[in-house]
């Protein structure tokens, strides 16, 4: 039984107790709502069905990643995030979208930030920093050894190490100093790769709203700043 509690990322029965009660009052609650019961795709829905489970799992990963973050520990990374010289992001697989999506949103307020989905690139990014740096970590699984790998050499470089998933027990909480976790369940034809990237872009936006709000104006200035100069790129209207 403890080996199974882990496999899920929790520490033990009654950490299991506890989130299978918290489940079943959730879907009590979307039950009441006409909510559907389960976002499972079975062989005999209709389309109508199949958008409605979806579109439900992806509203459902938002809200309870919401109601499950600890505020405490985002504004913790929002701090390290303020003070950072550099950040690391270390992204790979279906969560490489998120990093790429808060490396722009960083870069776009003047934050030296450096994106990598490559397992060597990012250990040998790692490599290079130093204390007062930020290194996060992007892992729905929490059990992606490539970025698992390069937080380590981040942790022993003295950088503040972070990470992203939705097992907060998982082998990537080692490597962390602070551990954001996101709440999206697995459904059939792997819908729930979509509600773990869904949850993950809501919690990396909070992250990147706390750090650029920080410097409010200054932010404000870049990020129009930045959107000028893009609209320049768009083809002219006829």
């Amino acid at each position: 039984m403890l080996r199974f509690c882990r496999a899920l990322g929790l520490a033990g029965y009654p950490q299991l107790r506890i989130a299978l009660a918290r489940a079943a009052q959730f879907e009590e609650a979307d039950h009441r709502a006409g909510a559907p019961v389960t976002s499972d795709i079975a062989a005999t829905d209709t389309l109508a069905d199949v958008v409605a489970k979806i579109t439900y799992a992806a509203a459902r990963a938002v809200t309870d990643t919401a109601a499950a973050l600890d505020v405490e520990v985002l504004q913790a990374a929002i701090d390290a995030f303020t003070m950072a010289q550099r950040v690391d992001i270390y992204s790979v697989g279906a969560s490489a979208l998120v990093g790429e999506h808060l490396h722009q949103k960083l870069h776009r307020i003047g934050l030296v930030s450096f994106v990598w989905s490559e397992g060597h690139l990012a250990v040998a990014s790692a490599g290079l920093l130093s204390p007062g740096d930020v290194a996060i970590g992007i892992s729905h699984t929490g059990t992606t050894i490539d970025t698992i790998d390069a937080l380590r050499v981040a942790q022993r470089r003295g950088a503040t190490t972070i990470s992203v998933t939705n097992y907060e027990m998982s082998p990537i909480a080692a490597v962390s100093e602070l551990v954001l976790t996101t709440v999206a369940r697995e459904t059939t034809f792997s819908a729930g790769v979509m509600s773990s990237r869904i949850a993950q872009f809501a919690l990396v936006d909070c992250l990147f709203a706390g750090v650029a709000q920080r410097s409010y104006d200054q932010a404000i200035e870049a990020l129009q700043s930045t959107s000028e100069v893009v609209q320049t790129r768009h083809a002219a209207r006829v």
